[in-house]
């Protein structure tokens, strides 16, 4: 399962093989100066914006990839059945990205980790 990991200055969406594979990329990185806001998002389908882009999406079951959306695109990491929360993790526009949006296995603990680096 996907996981957000800070590493020094960076934040690590950390892929598996297989999530690579269905991502379309490897792990995606982004500077921890990047960090606008974080937040839990209790339902998947409230963390996706945008449109289907690169990636693998099956509906009901996972969404793996690029969503382009007019302020930018998101990388999204969401497994629908794992009926977990995802983490949201916003950033500035300089970034690649708008938004990473990841189903994560300890949402709260990851939240934390990631608000104590960006300072927020």
């Amino acid at each position: 399962m996907a996981r957000l990991v800070v590493k020094g200055d960076d934040l690590i969406v950390d892929l598996s093989w297989w999530e690579k594979a269905a991502a379309r990329r490897r792990d995606v990185r982004v500077p921890v100066s990047a960090i606008h806001q974080v937040s839990v998002e209790p339902d998947w389908w409230r963390a996706l914006r945008g449109v289907r882009g690169r990636g693998t999406w099956i509906p009901g079951a996972l969404f793996y990839g690029v969503r382009p959306h007019p302020q930018g695109k998101d990388f999204s990491a969401v497994r629908v059945r794992a009926r977990r929360p995802v983490v949201c993790v916003d950033l500035w526009h300089s970034s690649p990205y708008a938004r990473l949006a990841v189903t994560d296995p300890d949402p709260d603990s990851t939240v934390r980790a990631i608000r104590t680096a960006a300072g927020i």
